[in-house]
């Protein structure tokens, strides 16, 4: 929409509210409507008094706030929205809701004008059918807070026109937002892309890996913006119930997304996170998650290094920087692990530390992955010997630089890398079935979601084949739930690059 055309926002809710500001901080006149008497002027209300607050702050000038506001028109009556050439739909996530507003839609409207859904996780094919003129409707999927998030993801149903999805990719960056284009699938790019962050941390929660505190700080320390729970805790575990529910009904069979069985339990106690004040975390005054982590231990003053560490080399010189005498040892290619005072660690390859102690009789420890080493500042270890004093002779070495160790049991794969490795797998599997590029998916998961990178570009850089050998040694124990793509494992075969 080159010109400033009118847009019509249904829904003045938190997300039809931010839209309408978008699309007024624009320049476009827009005509806000809700099925609820008053919502839609009880939300430019809510916008006025947020705007004030910017203006107080010097961010908005007071003309800038009364030319937003005077652009937004409330709309007591559905038919107000004739004049509208975009019409973009924020209701709730109900199919026959939203299939009959859009049949309602058509009907007043012109014959160009675009009709848009925000659905999260809804079918934008399933929503289109019984309408008209198909090819003129097209997801718009902002995210929340619309005017905060930078990311829309513009969805193609089967019937859409491809001029309508260069108009919506269009607006969205003339609206100051980042488009990316996906097909119609269950959960589009960043809803399924991201299910293996939920899921691991749950997963890890439930097979009592570590408590809601330390799992969020591990990953908050391979870089990712809030860990799992908390941000479950944030968006509602209602919310992300029902979006978990959607895709595993949309993708029978496939055991990865079944909904947790922990968040089920919240849910149907009525602890839903931030808004009820419990969820994973207890929001009461004074409540006060911790962390566990290990006490200090004496650091080694030498260190064997075996072979090439693969996505954890630059340990050695990590160590060697803080006066620990590192010895490098040659051994056959694709073996690799480290000697501390008669114990061996390694980076996990997703077996446990004990199957590696029961190969060769010496105690083992196995440490998690981070995408820097350097930096991160919080790290999981688990070993094979119940005393952990295997574990507190290879932790003293991870603690070099003020790094918080958090002995863990000893599960396959630890958090984080299994994590990481079923992220690179989903966002494989995506581009293979033609969801969207590896250049779109990893730019929404990085713009959605705040990841600190793309999952795709942690393939090409960490390497395929770790995740690949990880996945099949976590699915040897977990069984089809880790089952590699074909897409991932032909690049680890072939040493192929997602981004040539």
């Amino acid at each position: 929409m080159a010109e400033l055309h009118t847009v019509g926002v249904v829904g003045a809710g938190t997300m039809g509210a931010g839209i309408a500001q978008v699309a007024a901080a624009a320049g476009h006149p827009v005509l806000l409507f809700d099925a609820l008497p008053g919502l839609a002027e009880k939300a430019k209300t809510r916008l006025a008094d947020a705007l004030e607050k910017l203006v107080g702050k010097g961010r908005l000038t007071a003309a800038g706030r009364n030319a937003l506001l005077a652009r937004i028109q409330p709309c007591t009556e559905i038919s107000a929205l004739a004049p509208a050439r975009l019409v973009i739909e924020a209701i709730i996530e109900d199919l026959a809701a939203k299939q009959n507003l859009f049949r309602q839609l058509e009907s007043l409207v012109a014959a160009d004008a675009i009709l848009a859904t925000n659905t999260s996780s809804l079918s934008v094919s399933a929503i289109a059918a019984g309408l008209a003129r198909p090819a003129r409707f097209a997801g718009m999927h902002f995210f929340n807070p619309a005017p905060l998030m930078p990311l829309v993801e513009v969805i193609a149903g089967t019937g859409t026109a491809p001029g309508v999805l260069d108009t919506l990719a269009a607006t969205a960056r003339a609206w100051g937002k980042t488009p990316v284009r996906a097909k119609d699938s269950p959960g589009f790019i960043v809803n399924r892309g991201a299910r293996p962050f939920y899921n691991e941390g749950l997963r890890f929660l439930e097979e009592r890996g570590a408590d809601a505190a330390t799992i969020d700080s591990l990953l908050r320390a391979a870089g990712f913006r809030m860990g799992p729970l908390e941000l479950i805790d944030l968006v509602g575990l209602d919310i992300s119930l029902a979006v978990s529910r959607s895709i595993a009904a949309a993708c029978p069979g496939e055991v990865r997304y079944q909904p947790s069985r922990l968040v089920e339990e919240h849910v149907a106690a009525g602890q839903l996170g931030r808004k009820t004040g419990r969820g994973f975390y207890d929001y009461a005054a004074g409540a006060k998650a911790v962390r566990s982590v290990m006490p200090p231990c004496a650091p080694p003053k030498h260190v064997a290094v075996h072979g090439h560490l693969g996505p954890a080399h630059t340990l050695p010189e990590i160590w060697e920087a803080h006066g620990v005498e590192v010895a490098l040892v040659d051994v056959p290619p694709g073996e690799a692990w480290l000697e501390v005072d008669g114990v061996r660690a390694a980076l996990t390859d997703g077996r446990a530390a004990h199957e590696r102690a029961a190969e060769d009789g010496l105690p083992w420890v196995v440490f998690d992955l981070a995408l820097d080493y350097d930096a991160c500042p919080h790290l999981a270890l688990a070993s094979s010997d119940a005393s952990s004093l295997a574990a507190q002779k290879v932790a003293g070495l991870f603690q070099l630089g003020g790094r918080a160790v958090s002995l863990v049991p000893d599960l396959p794969g630890l958090l984080v890398a299994r994590t990481l490795a079923m992220l690179m797998n989903e966002s494989a599997d995506l581009v293979a079935r033609g969801v969207a590029t590896a250049g779109d998916v990893d730019l929404a998961m990085m713009q959605g979601l705040n990841f600190p990178g793309g999952p795709l570009g942690w393939a090409d850089r960490v390497g395929a084949r770790y995740a690949v050998t990880l996945l099949d040694h976590l699915a040897t124990t977990y069984g089809e739930r880790y089952r590699a793509c074909a897409s991932l494992r032909r690049h680890a075969e072939h040493g192929g690059k997602f981004h040539e």
